[in-house]
């Protein structure tokens, strides 16, 4: 099963050699330093308004959509993760041929 549908991790002791951090220990969420940037706007939200304004289903129209949409899949894109063991590197292959000597 994958990571994301596995039941809730047991909390029993893990044995500690004493090197790196105490896996036992409680982890703390990491504060984030405050940015002075300004915050970066949605850039659909100019997109949404002028697809407003546009006739559904135009040619302008999906273009404009097309662009939304687009900006959507990036957005997940970064915050989508995906372990390294919820993925097999190769999928198995029943197509596999060979020489037997």
């Amino acid at each position: 099963m994958g990571c994301a549908v596995a039941p809730a991790q047991e909390h029993r002791p893990i044995a500690w050699d004493g090197l790196g951090q105490d896996p036992n220990r409680p982890v703390a969420p990491k504060r984030r330093a405050a940015s002075h940037t300004p915050a970066q706007s949605d850039p659909n939200k100019e997109r949404e308004r002028v697809l407003g304004t546009l006739r559904p289903y135009s040619d302008a129209w999906w273009a404009v959509h097309d662009e939304i949409e687009a900006e959507h899949d990036r957005q997940l894109g970064a915050k989508l993760k995906i372990c390294r063991d919820c993925v097999p590197s190769q999928p198995p292959s029943d197509d596999v041929t060979g020489s037997i000597r």
